[in-house]
């Protein structure tokens, strides 16, 4: 029985759809999937052994060059691709009118939310068949039911296994002292933890023995990693890196510091020790999901606002070490020395426990 994933977007999306892909298979092993997805994102279904062929697609460039990607004759090509197989099933899991388009571009019966538990109604006008999952579950249950009620299984909402192949990912292991990533990074202006948190955090880190590293995804990241540089040599800013390279980087670190960012996603399906900060969003309903993850979020009675620069007119939020205004002021809750703290806590159990866990739960 073959099955088309459609998940085109944002990474912490994409990374959400494993654990239901891992469910299904485990229960009906005669599932195989192919997944839609954007081509800046295709590499993460590549990874899940249930997933034979994944079909890029560019709306997001698209959009800003709708004309040439016409003449061009590339979403031509993409419509052949996806149409190459007739699908058992098509599974729109995004919700969205352009999402749905595709699902019934594609040949083969098509099933999503239904209209009261979707984020752009008018997209179940192009599914054969809809299921009502409550929204105030978290986005990763949400398609675990989705997929759990279209092949009529059960799955056990304890358990959460993305599947992916940590193996192959610890293999490119370098030898080096312990290190932790900080994912600086993020759309939001909103989201951004102050520089000066981060310098601090990377000094506490150097003087617990391990070296920091700095991944980055633009120029503007990469001019904030080489700030946060400043903090000692002990602090790296990696090269541009893939997201299977970023993997490799991750799956062999002891820790990770996030804001709400898709890459804190990628460390909770290796079972990373992690720390996510939340401050205008929130972690309820997509918050990172897995093993050896904590979310510390803000006291600020007015998070999350969900607001993408701040909007904050109370009294100034002063830093309780260095007595300065924390800009945005919702992260005031979450100075370095706490966080850092949370994140010892959670690698308190250590690499040898983490890597027998994960072994327990990889695919046969």
């Amino acid at each position: 029985m073959h099955v088309l994933i459609v998940k085109v977007s944002s990474l912490g999306d994409v990374i959400h759809t494993l654990p239901a892909v891992t469910d299904a298979w485990h229960a009906r092993r005669e599932l195989r999937f192919d997944w839609v997805v954007e081509e800046a994102f295709a590499e993460i279904p590549a990874w899940h052994p249930a997933v034979d062929k994944v079909i890029p697609v560019a709306f997001r460039r698209w959009r800003k060059e709708l004309y040439q990607c016409w003449r061009s004759g590339e979403f031509r090509a993409f419509r052949d691709n996806l149409q190459e197989r007739h699908y058992d099933l098509v599974i729109d899991a995004q919700g969205l009118i352009k999402s749905g388009i595709i699902s019934r571009l594609a040949r083969g019966l098509t099933a999503g939310l239904s209209n009261r538990t979707i984020r752009e109604p008018l997209a179940t006008l192009f599914y054969n068949m809809v299921y009502t999952v409550p929204w105030q579950q978290h986005a990763v249950d949400r398609v675990r039911e989705l997929f759990s009620r279209s092949f009529n299984y059960s799955y056990d909402p304890q358990e959460c296994n993305y599947g992916l192949d940590v193996e192959r990912f610890r293999a490119m292991r370098q030898p080096g002292a312990p290190y932790v990533v900080f994912f600086h990074g993020t759309t939001w202006e909103s989201k951004l933890w102050p520089e000066t948190y981060w310098l601090r955090l990377a000094r506490l880190a150097g003087r617990a023995g391990y070296r920091v590293r700095l991944p980055w995804g633009n120029a503007e990241e990469k001019a904030r990693a080489e700030r946060l540089a400043k903090a000692g040599e002990h602090v790296e800013v990696l090269d541009a890196l893939s997201l299977t390279q970023l993997a490799a980087v991750l799956s062999n670190a002891d820790g990770a510091v996030a804001v709400d960012t898709g890459l804190g996603h990628l460390a909770a399906a290796l079972s990373i020790p992690a720390v996510s900060l939340y401050g205008s969003s929130s972690q309820e309903r997509t918050g990172t999901w897995g093993r050896h993850q904590q979310h510390l979020t803000s006291a600020l009675s007015c998070s999350p606002c969900l607001k993408k620069s701040c909007q904050y007119q109370g009294q100034p939020v002063l830093d309780e070490l260095d007595g300065k205004p924390v800009l945005p002021p919702c992260y005031g809750s979450h100075p370095p020395e706490r966080v850092w703290a949370a994140l010892e806590q959670q690698m308190q159990p250590g690499r040898a426990q983490a890597e027998n866990l994960l072994r327990k739960s990889q695919l046969p």
